[in-house]
């Protein structure tokens, strides 16, 4: 990982970066400019950033339901020039952090099955393969579902 690493909320003067990372890293499922906008305000969520000297090199977006001890990693994306960096690795730290402050319990997310490099970062940092759901993404991409316990 780089030394110029900072991970922080996501702020409004984001929203271009955050739009851009997402759109050039995934093929299909795209979040809106309109939603990420919205996710980047609303209580429901939290969304942080990843950046290095001015540059925002990826985001993340953890959900969260009331009522519930589960946080959801409903997105995570690294700039493609910035993959293998451990970028990816401090999103998921952080976003695991923002669920264990909001009282969650486990840590749940679902990854494309076609996407070793992700899925290789989840078991690595601890989580449990739960099942698959076939036809999850909107192009009929398979997802694997993994979930984690956070510890106290």
């Amino acid at each position: 990982m780089t030394t110029e690493l900072t991970i922080r909320k996501a702020h409004l003067d984001d929203l271009d970066a955050v739009e851009a990372i997402e759109w050039s890293v995934f093929d299909s499922d795209q979040l809106s400019r309109a939603s990420l906008r919205r996710y980047m305000s609303v209580p429901s969520t939290a969304m942080v950033v990843a950046q290095e000297r001015a540059d925002i090199t990826g985001y993340a977006l953890v959900g969260f339901r009331k009522g519930s001890k589960i946080g959801r990693l409903y997105s995570i994306a690294v700039d493609k020039a910035r993959a293998g960096r451990g970028v990816g690795r401090a999103l998921l730290d952080a976003s695991e952090t923002a669920a264990h402050e909001r009282g969650c319990t486990r840590f749940a997310l679902e990854v494309r099955a076609d996407n070793p490099r992700a899925i290789a970062l989840y078991e690595k940092n601890g989580y449990e393969m739960l099942g698959r759901e076939d036809e999850w993404y909107e192009d009929g991409g398979a997802a694997l579902r993994f979930e984690k316990k956070l510890v106290d």
